[in-house]
Parts: structure tokens; sequence; C-alpha cells
């Protein structure tokens, strides 16, 4: 099996890796091609550094700025090249007309008539939409910025650090190259990665979080389709049941209002520590011929950044698996219950469903890609034991009174025994749990804590 080329984060070797591989990038070349006339090398940065007064080196950094002016104003992602690139892969787009709308909208309208039985908390559906696949990346754009910026910015800083001191004195305005190497190699990522999300997802909360307008719940009819073709299934049936995990979605990151940040901040921290082994990029950029527009396609920068996790990094990473495991048992165990016998296909759908997320559905890929997380799929189905747990010894209210504050929240030892978590956390029944509501919204949980962690 191949080895997954990932836009952000260190390459771990000795794990088992995602079924679909990130493609490699397509050449980055701005409309600038770099011809065999232009005498330079990133060799040169280890030998003698070039005169700045030779008219060749001159020419050579005017170029350079042509090529890099774009990337250095679009921030530490070329959110533009990787449109883009996305955009160029979709080039065989469905439409979605009145009758995706209509159906949709009913779908998520019984999806949440449903759920209102057995989830505590009103619906978190302001508005319903049909997305194309196109229309799913720019309708989600501004989350991907949130996702992957705090990791590429603190990247691009890293890989700014190897540009000399002497050759940054000669380069001026241009001492900030490799921020802009970085934000046309991460645009180009990105656009790969967005593209082959884009021909899975089946809704607009599927990796986890929502990736839309708060409360727009958006269905994308085209992929549902050959998803339901591929399963043999109803359309209808299918359609219904990816239905009722995006209005769960809704409802909790609605209610748990502390959850999207509290995602986003284990993102962060685990940035703060990336750092950049030097003698490798230098060895990488050695062995490329830069007379070879398509030799920047080949870089790999698995080797690049340091493998080995910091402590904080660590922490910031089990903190995430068990939040999205908590998240994802949530969703399956009220959608299960919200279907009980009325579907006659569920459990076809829910083992569907569970394969799709352990041979590295839109989720896994998401986070792979940004940070080399592989998910647990033991802990998903420990956290939907843990929820079951809870709701048979405290009721619907207590489980769902769990998610008013991060510090309420079960953690990774709690997975551990799921089943034993609702016994040992009776005192909760006594607290009033609407100063946690305050809480969460002044004082939110410092980043470098896990769920549940005290």
């Amino acid at each position: 099996m191949r080895t997954p080329t990932r836009a952000f984060g260190p390459q771990r070797t000795g794990a088992p890796q995602i079924a679909q591989p990130w493609p490699a990038p397509p050449p980055l070349t701005y409309g600038w091609r770099m011809g065999s006339d232009i005498p330079f090398g990133f060799g040169n940065l280890g030998g003698d550094l070039p005169d700045p007064n030779d008219p060749r080196v001159q020419q050579m950094m005017q170029q350079l700025q042509q090529m890099m002016a774009q990337s250095l104003s679009s921030g530490p992602v070329n959110w533009q090249l990787a449109r883009q690139l996305a955009e160029s892969e979709l080039e065989a787009e469905n439409t979605v007309g009145p009758a995706d709308q209509a159906q949709v909208s009913e779908a998520m309208r019984l999806a949440d008539l449903w759920l209102d039985s057995v989830v505590n908390w009103p619906s978190g559906v302001t508005a319903t939409d049909a997305w194309t696949r196109k229309q799913w990346i720019a309708r989600t754009e501004d989350s991907w910025k949130q996702l992957a910026e705090p990791l590429a910015a603190q990247m691009g800083e890293a890989m700014q650090t190897l540009v000399p001191e002497e050759m940054a004195g000669m380069l001026g305005p241009m001492a900030d190259l490799m921020k802009g190497v970085g934000s046309a190699l991460f645009g180009a990522q990105m656009g790969q990665a967005l593209a082959k999300l884009a021909g899975e997802v089946l809704s607009s909360t599927e990796v986890s979080l929502p990736l839309g307008r708060t409360g727009v719940a958006a269905l994308l009819p085209g992929n549902i389709t050959a998803y339901a073709e591929g399963l043999e299934l109803p359309v209808e049936e299918v359609r219904l049941f990816v239905a009722l995990r995006e209005a769960a979605a809704h409802r909790l990151f609605t209610h748990a209002s502390w959850l999207r940040s509290h995602l986003l901040g284990a993102l962060e921290a685990y940035a703060r520590e990336i750092r950049i082994d030097e003698a490798a990029i230098e060895e990488a950029m050695s062995e490329i011929d830069p007379t070879d527009p398509e030799a920047a396609a080949t870089l790999d920068l698995s080797e690049v950044f340091k493998p080995e996790d910091t402590e904080q990094q660590k922490a910031a990473l089990a903190r995430l698996a068990t939040t999205l495991a908590l998240i994802a048992g949530w969703i399956n165990t009220v959608v299960a219950e919200a279907v009980g016998e009325r579907l006659p296909t569920m459990d076809r759908l829910m083992e569907s469903a569970r394969r799709r997320r352990a041979s590295g559905g839109p989720v896994e890929q998401t986070f792979e890609a940004l940070v080399g997380l592989q998910l647990d799929q033991a802990k998903v189905r420990a956290a939907e034991r843990l929820w079951q747990s809870l709701a048979e010894a405290r009721g619907i209210e207590g489980r769902e009174a769990v998610w008013a504050h991060p510090d309420l929240m079960p953690s990774a030892a709690d997975l551990e025994h799921p089943e034993t978590f609702a016994t040992v956390s009776e005192a909760l029944e006594d607290l009033d749990l609407s100063m946690f509501d305050q809480l969460a919204v002044n004082d939110p949980k410092d980043d470098d804590e896990e769920p549940g962690e005290k």
C-alpha cells in the first residue's frame, strides 16, 4: 500500500495507513517557467554566495519575485491556487435543481422530526441546501482556512529560517521567500485534497465539523446517488440516513457551543510545536533540478518536519482523537435510536458507515492530512457504548448534560471503561449545570487539556 502524502504535519511510519492517499500536487509555475538559461540551483545555497551585482543574479531575483508575488500576498496557504486546482479536477460536475432542493428539504424535515423523540435539544437547523461538489468547495473555504492556516503558518515560519542570513540580506524584500514557497506548496496540496474530498463527502458535517454557515444543513445529491448505487440501496433511504446524521451534528454543535473552538484549539496547539529538520530540507532541495519545472512536485516533505511529536503535540492529538470519537459515537447512537425499526436497511447503512470510516472516509482523510492523526475506530465503538450506558443510567437529559462544558466530558481513560462512566460520575446529577453554560462562553478550556482532564 502506498504511503499517503500529507498536506500538513509530519509523516509517521509503523501505523496503519488510510486506504486512499492524496495524489501528488501538479507542477507549480504561476505562468513563470524556470528555464535552462537561469543559472540558479538550490545547491548554490550550500556553497559560495553569488555576487548580488551580477546581472544574471539580478535577473534571477526579478523572476523569483514575479513567481512568488502571488504566494507572498496570499497568506500561509495560496487559496486561489487551491480553488483552481480543485475545480479543475471537477469539470464533469452534476447540477442541482428544484427537485434536489425539495428532496433535501423533505429529508431534513423528517430527520429532525425523528430526532425530536431521542434528543433533549431542539433542532439546530435553520435552513437547508443542496450542493454540487464545486459549491461544497466554495462554501466551506472559510472553515478550511480555520483548520489549515495555523498549521501552514507555523510551517511557513519554520521554512523561512532555512534562508541563510547572508542570503536574506541579498534578497531584501524577498527574505521571506520560503514563506512564499510554503504558501504555494500548501495551496497545491489543499487543492488536491479538496478535490478528492468533494468527490466523496455526503453532507456539510461529514468531517465531524459543520463546514458551512451556522445552521445550514447541506447535502450533496450527486454524491449521495453514487453512494447509494454502490451500496445497491434505495437512494431515498440513503438520503434520509445522511440527513439524520447531518441534523444530529447540527444539534450537537449548536448546543455544545464550545465544541468547534475546542477542536480548532487542538489543531493550533499541535501547530505551535512544529519543528523543521534543516538538514533534511537542505538535502531534499539539493537533489532538485531547478531547470525541471516538475521537480517541485516530487519534493517529499515527509522527512523535513520531525516525526517525533513533542509531549504537547501528543496531548493535543490525544484530545483531538477523544473528542472526534465522542462526536461520532454520539451521532451514531442518537441516529440509531431515532430510526428504530423505521428503515429496513438501517443495519446495512450503519455497517457501511463504519466501513467507510475504517477504510479512510472524509473525516479520517481530513485529520490524517492535517496532523497525521489516524483515528481508532475502537474508540468510536467505545464512545457508542458510553453514550448508551449514560442514557440508561441518567436518561436522555443526563446524557446531553455532559456536553454542557468540556470539564464534564469523558476522557480517553473513560473510553477504556465506557460502561463505568455513568456510575462513577453520578455526582454530576447534583450540580447546577447552568453555570457550565456560562463558563463555556466566558472561560474557554485551556488548549493543552484533554476533554475530561482535570
